[in-house]
């Protein structure tokens, strides 16, 4: 099949679609977009900013992607958004892309849901897989690892780190690191359990999750005092799953007020300033 455009969409000259993409009503597409084979955009969506989206993704009507930042320090930069493969981005999702502060680049994994009305703003890096459900508001520099739940109306505080295969309830307010495997929830949000559903779900052995729940009672359960709980885990040569969950821990101690990635933040501005350059040198 050939490309398909619906004789009121709009597409600026210099955007490349690729083969069988399909563009409906009213939508919008700009000159710095690149859409991948099989793509089907629905209508009234807006695509802008230095985009680029891979294959087979569906965006459904009122979807705003690729816009300018809502940060006070962009000035109007050729900063980038990567979209993956397969994604799903529904009704009135906006996705920002990234701010030369924070890497230049928002990307999105592939194979991820993103329901309706999420935000999810500059700097974000989303993994494989994740799930986002309605109203999920990402601030900025965000990180959500492959396989993630995040359940609606919860918000992330910038900076926020979800770890691979978490869970995180409903209307949660996201102000620390999220280890992996486990499961935040409540007011105040607290770790409850280990994710032992999504853990099956994504083909995780029964002696995985036991290692990884004995070390859940370890850390949350015992009362014991998080740092020498942590040591003696590391010593205890632990399966990759439990060091995993002991990294992520650690990392987040290293960061300001339990958010690993804001030690990374003249990290993010050199490569943010080496992106744009790169981009200005190949224009």
């Amino acid at each position: 099949m050939g490309t398909n455009i619906h004789p009121t969409a709009v597409i600026a000259d210099g955007a490349e679609l690729g083969v069988d993409v399909s563009v409906g009503p009213y939508s919008v597409i700009g000159p710095n977009v690149r859409v991948g084979d099989g793509s089907r955009i629905g209508p009234q969506v807006v695509i802008d900013g230095v985009t680029t989206i891979g294959k087979e993704n569906r965006f459904l009507g009122q979807a705003n992607v690729g816009g300018a930042p809502q940060d006070l320090s962009y000035e109007d930069e050729p900063t980038h958004l990567e979209i993956g493969d397969r994604n799903t981005i529904r009704e009135f999702v906006t996705v920002n892309r990234g701010t030369v502060k924070g890497g230049a680049l928002t990307k999105i994994g592939n194979d991820c849901l993103l329901m309706a009305c999420c935000h999810v703003a500059h700097d974000c890096v989303l993994g494989n897989h994740v799930m986002l459900g309605n109203n999920v508001l990402l601030a900025g520099h965000v990180e959500v690892g492959d396989d993630a739940i995040v359940n609606g109306g919860a918000a992330a505080h910038q900076f926020v780190t979800v770890g691979r295969n978490a869970y995180v309830g409903g209307l949660t307010r996201v102000i620390q690191d999220v280890p992996p495997f486990m499961i935040l929830e409540g007011h105040p949000a607290k770790i409850r359990k280990v994710n032992i559903i999504g853990l099956e779900r994504a083909g995780f052995g029964p002696e995985a999750v036991a290692e990884l729940r004995a070390a859940f009672r370890r850390l949350y359960r015992s009362g014991e005092p998080r740092g020498p709980v942590v040591r003696e885990l590391a010593e205890s040569s632990p399966g990759p799953h439990v060091q995993e969950l002991i990294d992520a821990l650690r990392r987040t101690e290293l960061g300001s007020k339990g958010r690993y990635r804001e030690t990374l933040r003249e990290e993010f501005r050199r490569l943010g300033l080496e992106r744009v350059l790169a981009g200005a040198r190949a224009s």
